[in-house]
């Protein structure tokens, strides 16, 4: 198993965003948690990234449990997260950003390989090589985002609202490179409004309803489920 949540409970104050809940991910998986805004969707992936502090519960990638893991300790174990709102370094370049997603890598050959195959992966991002990030559209943000995390070179990847404010074309796009990235063996865990997409693309999937994991199963499954689509698939 890849990584495994036990029990997992957050509180902010009196506030409790997640009441233990436990879900796993197996290598080679594209994963998805969906659940409308405040259901504790990002709250997971920064307790998983240890961004946040958690009160209860265990978390172990690929064995190891990472659950009081300084947040450094666990990129370097390659577990990388794209935040949502993209969060890119708006006075660097393009260039600069992917070097950034690079900084603990030594190996030189590797890094340029890896930069050019995120540049055929995001073409749009070769053609503004040398602009800075702040002046990309939100789509073009979206893509310096995921190729940023690339260049740490993943092994699973934590993706939250990739498609938030995108035009729908732009969506379209970016879940076609999710699907490549994880067919290159990277194993995603997608973290995701738009369910309709996210069930589309994903092997598994679990529905988060305030603090708690309520359905999950196979993404084919619960895109028919009558319960799930009447709530986020306007169905």
């Amino acid at each position: 198993m890849m990584l495994e949540v036990k029990n997992l409970c957050v509180s902010y104050g009196a506030i409790k965003a997640l009441r233990g809940i436990s879900f796993d991910v197996e290598k080679g998986e594209i994963i998805t948690l969906i659940g409308s805004n405040g259901a504790g969707k990002t709250t997971t992936l920064h307790a998983i990234s240890n961004i946040i502090k958690k009160q209860e519960g265990n978390i172990l990638f690929e064995g190891e449990d990472i659950t009081a893991m300084p947040a450094d300790k666990i990129v370097k174990r390659n577990l990388i997260q794209v935040p949502e709102g993209r969060r890119v370094f708006a006075n660097l370049s393009v260039k600069e950003n992917l070097e950034l997603g690079a900084y603990l890598r030594t190996d030189k050959a590797g890094i340029a390989k890896d930069m050019e195959h995120a540049y055929e992966l995001f073409p749009r991002l070769r053609e503004r090589i040398k602009q800075p990030a702040g002046t990309l559209s939100g789509g073009e943000q979206q893509m310096l985002a995921m190729a940023r995390a690339l260049m740490a070179k993943p092994r699973l990847l934590l993706l939250d609202e990739p498609s938030m404010g995108l035009a729908p074309i732009l969506v379209d796009e970016i879940f076609e490179i999710i699907r490549r990235i994880n067919a290159d063996g990277v194993t995603v865990l997608l973290v995701e409004q738009n369910a309709f997409k996210a069930l589309s693309i994903a092997d598994r999937a679990y529905v988060l309803e305030t603090g708690e994991i309520k359905k999950s199963g196979k993404s084919s499954d619960l895109a028919k489920d009558d319960a799930v689509k009447a709530a986020y698939l306007g169905g």
